[in-house]
């Protein structure tokens, strides 16, 4: 699936962009369904165990910055867990024994979607070894200006960093401790159908669309079957099991030499990424102009 060129970008950068993965078919049945849900959330007040919304959100004007754990919610988008092009793509950086762990949909409609701050998955979720991505699912097309998922080239190499403020986890960086340059940050952009993926431990964030176009991407989690959570698994091991999409479990995890901080204690607001930074004292993206364009990654 992957091309030689392409391994060797995502090991140098930590991310890539994929054309042409979904159908427009494909595509355009996981816009329906997605606008479907989003329609429902009117009836919706506050956060609950399928929506993450908008501080903006009212009845009148449903606004849903998340969706969580989608493929537990609707067969499209659980169909995307197995789905035989996107676990090409992993068998072609990790080999055949993959697992699953969990999916989520940021949404980020035209004219006000919510940015994320500065941070690596690393830090919510450390495992044995660091064989895991995010590979997101473009529903629309992403361009600079409707808030794509940002990179800072290199950074999966490196620390990992501290995502706490006053002592308690935040889940971002401070950006006054200037740990990355986020100035060559690069954008994953790319049409509709096309995936992303990110590594573990690259530092990244988006800033929110001011575009008139909607920005929606579905985020799938997957990790290499040797890679164990370093918290646990309290579901336990047959449903720990259950997870793998691609090959065979096995009960020796891998141990690596990367670097872990874990995330305790628990950040005060709980329920989603969104939550947990409002912790932050600090925000980059309501206060830092970047210092250039990024370039696309092709």
């Amino acid at each position: 699936m992957l091309t030689r060129a392409q391994i060797e970008e995502y090991n140098e950068v930590g991310a890539i962009v994929v054309p042409d993965v979904l159908t427009p078919a494909e595509t355009a049945r996981l816009r329906r369904v997605t606008e479907d849900f989003v329609e429902r959330a009117r009836d919706v007040t506050s956060h609950t165990e399928i929506y993450d919304l908008e501080d903006s959100h009212t009845p009148d004007d449903p606004r849903v910055r998340r969706i969580k754990a989608p493929h537990l919610h609707h067969p499209e988008y659980a169909a995307l867990v197995k789905h035989p092009k996107i676990i090409a793509v992993l068998r072609d950086l990790w080999g055949p024994n993959i697992r699953f762990d969990t999916a989520k949909l940021n949404l980020k409609s035209a004219g006000f979607g919510a940015a994320v701050e500065w941070h690596q998955d690393w830090a919510f979720y450390p495992h044995t070894n660091d064989d895991l991505a995010a590979v997101g699912v473009m529903m629309d097309d992403m361009e600079l200006a409707n808030g794509p998922l940002l990179v800072i080239p290199g950074s999966h190499r490196g620390p990992v960093f501290d995502h706490h403020a006053d002592g308690v986890f935040c889940g971002a960086m401070d950006p006054a401790r200037r740990d990355c340059d986020y100035a060559s940050a690069i954008p994953l952009t790319g049409k509709a159908g096309s995936i992303t993926v990110h590594h573990v431990r690259a530092v990244h964030g988006s800033a929110p669309n001011t575009s008139r176009r909607d920005r929606r991407l579905l985020l799938l989690q997957f990790r290499a079957a040797d890679a164990w959570p370093l918290l646990g698994f309290p579901a336990g091991i047959e449903l720990f099991d259950k997870l793998m999409v691609s090959g065979r479990a096995t009960l020796e995890p891998r141990l690596a030499a990367v670097p872990v901080r874990l995330p305790l204690p628990p950040a005060k607001s709980q329920g989603s990424i969104y939550e947990n930074q409002k912790g932050m004292q600090r925000r980059y993206f309501d206060v830092v102009a970047p210092a250039r364009q990024p370039q696309a990654v092709k």
